[in-house]
């Protein structure tokens, strides 16, 4: 006799997001053009309250598409050489907005010090070329998985929300 997954419910692991997040120096990044054509990239961020902020140059695909506001979502996820299980590696998705940051404010000069000394000398470097623009990542909603019947909902503020029902998980 076959078994649903109801049956033999798996216990959620309790959420660790933020040490995901901490443990990451980069971010996982899937836009999409004008024309809907999907670009995944990631790139190396800080994180200040909620927001997380990349420094990126327009020689690359991804740039226009965060720069132009598009759809995008970002992700973290725990190292391939870390995980137990391959199918159930943790992971947090977020749909995020995108703003530009003007060059020189306020806020620039505080993300590129902070890149700076989270990601080393080379921030210096390109933060003064010309095509290195700022982009802040901006947390809409978003979900967490860490391991079998243990998914949550996400809000903006990066707080779980709800544990996603296993109504679809089901055995043959």
């Amino acid at each position: 006799m076959n078994q649903t997954h109801t049956e033999k419910r798996v216990k959620p692991v309790a959420p660790r997001v933020q040490e995901l997040i901490n443990a990451s120096k980069s971010v996982i990044l899937a836009t999409v053009d004008a024309e809907g054509n999907p670009n995944s990239s990631y790139a190396p961020f800080v994180q200040v309250d909620q927001t997380f902020y990349i420094l990126v140059s327009f020689m690359a695909k991804h740039t226009k598409n965060l720069a132009d506001g598009r759809k995008t979502s970002i992700m973290f996820i725990e190292d391939e050489s870390a995980t137990k299980q391959i199918y159930a590696r943790e992971r947090l998705t977020i749909d995020a907005t995108t703003s530009q940051i003007e060059r020189d404010s306020e806020v620039w000069n505080a993300v590129v010090a902070k890149l700076r000394e989270t990601h080393g000398k080379v921030v210096e470097v390109i933060s003064e070329m010309g095509d290195f623009i700022l982009i802040a990542l901006q947390p809409v909603k978003g979900s967490y998985v860490n391991g079998f019947g243990s998914a949550y909902f996400v809000n903006a503020n990066l707080e779980i929300i709800e544990h996603r029902n296993d109504a679809n998980h089901q055995s043959k």
